[in-house]
Order: structure tokens, then C-alpha cells, then sequence
């Protein structure tokens, strides 16, 4: 049985596991993957320390630092259930791995959230995708799609104007972003702006070919000829793992106090799955950071 089990190889995860590390907590890190949502991040400009760094040039130092540390770390495998067992719990990965832990720490992130239209399950990898960092490329020269009005979607469509031959930007409200990143997107000569507007289906036979889009206002339908479709609407907390273990809100995220405590003693959550406002990096290497002190508290008690 292991101290504590860190779940998660983001931003939280990781610093959590440092400070685990420091404090000679006997720890497992379990997370499908290392860097989480901050490796689609093409250019980060509000990390202290760096003017300017990509994403995943980021987490690499945060993996660095990590393997400095006599830390065991399983990478691949990601914990899909948290039960509550005598003296602890019991976490379950998907390759059917079972870890014990005496406290846990659920840092596990969030997810892209789907459109939900006709179309989009049928076509993802086939010109639908969620991350113009990882596939952006695969479109240089094409018309395509941005779907969405936040920070998300302006980053894609400033990264997409500059190797794609237009950028349509669709947008179900005004957007909502940084004005930075709409003073970036709105000179550009190759992009259309489709604010109040709503996919209606996606298109295409073995490819991407077209999306179906309608003006909330006027109710007039349009078609638009693209071979790739961004969307970034959102994401959606990784939290079902611990539904029936810890109190989550409305938006499924879970939640826990000003000491990253969760309703549950000796599970704690960290970073973008949890409620507590204002999804950064900054802020989730924080929420790491107080999560273990928290556990190693709990532990000293035990």
C-alpha cells in the first residue's frame, strides 16, 4: 500500500508529486499521459519564469524536475474507479491494475468537450478534430473551421490563419476571449468571423467536406466547404472516476475546500477537475502544491 497515489500527469499532478517527493511521502503517480491539457498549448505567455514557452516544452521541464526524485511513476495506464476500502483506497487503472493507497490525490483534468451534431462522431480523425496544436499542420493550405468563442478557440484560429488558406470562425455568442487574442485574429485577411451562429451537422463521406451552420438571430442556414473542423468549446472535467465517492457540482467538477480537501478524508483533488475557479496553470501547480501539503498532513495524523 502506497501513502499516497497522485492521479493525473498535468500541471497539478506533477507539482503535487514534487512536493510529495520532498516530503519522503512513499507515492505513486498513475496518469494515461504527461502534460495533460497544457502539451495543446502552443505558446504560454502568463507562466512566471517564462516570457514565452511552449506547452510542451513546458511540462517537459515539469517532468525534469519530477524525475529528480526517487518517485515511482506509471505512465500509460489511467485510473478509471476510486473506492473506499479499510485503511484507505483502492484505485483501478483501465489496463486492470489495482493500487492501495492510505490517501489520494485526483488531479486528473479535463477533457474536449463534443459538439454533439450530426456528423461529429462519424468524421473524428477524419477532419473533426479537438486540438489544432497536435493536427493543425495536417490542414495547411485548406479552408477549415474554428468552433467556439473562448480563449480556446481564438488560440486555435491565430495558429490556423497562418498555415491554412481561411479560417471560418463560428461562434454560438460575441467572443469571449482575452482582447489580446482578438486583436491577434480580427487583422488577419484570411479568416470570417460567423458570430451567433450554430453547427448544425457536419459533413462528408470519408472525409470532412462541408458543416451546416445557422444564425440565431435570423434562422438562415448556410453551408460552408472545409476540409478540417477545430472545436473548441470547452472542456469537461475527468472526474467520473470518483462519482460515487466524493460530492461533485453541477459542471461535475469536484469539490473541495481551501485545503484541496474533498468530502471524503484522506482524498484530495487538484487543478481543473476541481471547482475552484479560474482554469490556469498557474493556479493548478498551486492547487498541486496545497493538495500534498494537505496529504501529508492527513497522514501525519494517521
Amino acid at each position: 500500500m502506497y501513502e499516497l497515489i497522485i492521479l493525473g500527469g498535468g500541471p497539478a499532478g506533477m507539482t503535487a508529486a514534487v512536493y510529495a517527493a520532498r516530503k519522503r511521502i512513499k507515492t505513486l503517480l498513475l496518469s494515461k499521459d504527461i502534460g495533460g491539457q497544457v502539451v495543446w498549448t502552443m505558446g504560454i505567455e502568463n507562466y512566471m519564469g517564462y516570457q514565452f514557452i511552449e506547452g510542451a516544452d513546458l511540462m517537459q521541464k515539469f517532468e525534469e524536475q519530477v524525475k529528480q526524485f526517487p518517485l515511482e511513476m506509471k505512465i500509460g495506464p489511467g485510473a478509471t474507479h476510486i473506492r473506499k476500502i479499510d485503511g484507505g483506497f483502492e484505485v483501478e487503472a483501465d489496463d486492470g491494475a489495482i493500487y492501495q493507497g492510505k490517501s489520494v490525490i485526483v488531479a486528473t483534468g479535463k477533457r474536449p468537450r463534443p459538439l454533439n451534431v450530426p456528423g461529429e462522431e462519424r468524421l473524428r480523425g477524419r477532419g473533426v478534430t479537438y486540438c489544432s496544436i497536435c493536427d493543425g499542420p495536417i490542414f495547411a493550405g485548406q479552408r477549415v473551421a474554428v468552433i467556439g468563442g473562448g480563449n480556446s478557440a481564438l488560440e486555435a484560429a491565430e495558429e490556423m490563419v497562418k498555415i491554412a488558406e481561411h479560417v471560418d470562425l463560428v461562434s454560438i455568442t460575441p467572443l469571449t476571449g482575452d482582447q489580446v487574442l482578438i486583436d491577434k485574429i480580427t487583422p488577419a485577411s484570411n479568416i470570417s468571423l460567423f458570430l451567433e451562429h450554430e453547427v448544425l451537422e457536419i459533413a462528408g463521406t470519408d472525409r470532412v467536406e462541408s458543416i451546416t451552420v445557422r444564425g440565431l438571430q435570423s434562422k438562415e442556414t448556410g453551408e460552408l466547404a472545409v476540409g478540417g473542423i477545430f472545436i473548441e468549446i470547452g472542456l469537461i472535467p475527468n472526474s467520473d472516476l470518483a462519482r460515487d465517492v466524493v460530492n461533485r457540482n453541477r459542471a461535475g467538477e469536484i469539490e473541495v475546500d481551501c485545503a484541496n480537501e474533498t468530502n471524503i478524508a484522506g482524498l484530495f483533488a487538484a487543478g481543473d477537475v476541481t471547482n475552484v475557479p479560474e482554469k490556469q496553470i498557474v493556479i493548478a501547480a498551486g492547487e498541486g502544491a496545497k493538495a500534498s501539503l494537505a496529504a501529508h498532513r492527513y497522514l501525519q495524523r494517521l
